[in-house]
């Protein structure tokens, strides 16, 4: 994959995660599920290569769970 097309891959994830996060989206399973299942549709989608896909999905799905924790901890101490 391309520089290029990594960089765009990364923007959409972004964007999906924010959308589909919630609060403590990595505590239910079935919210947990639907998150895997939109980011092995784009990797996919993307032409992410599916030997390191498995690999590629936990790394993201950490990456989330750390940023949702920052969003939260972040918003509650600005007000």
């Amino acid at each position: 994959m391309g520089v290029d097309k990594l960089r765009e891959l990364a923007i959409v994830l972004v964007d999906r995660i924010r959308k589909n996060a919630s609060i403590d989206w990595n505590l239910k399973e079935s919210v947990r599920s639907r998150m895997k299942v939109a980011v092995k549709r784009l990797l996919r989608q993307y032409g992410y290569p599916p030997d390191m896909e498995a690999l590629a999905m936990e790394l993201v799905l950490e990456q989330a769970k750390v940023f949702t924790e920052f969003e939260v901890s972040t918003q509650t101490t600005a007000y």
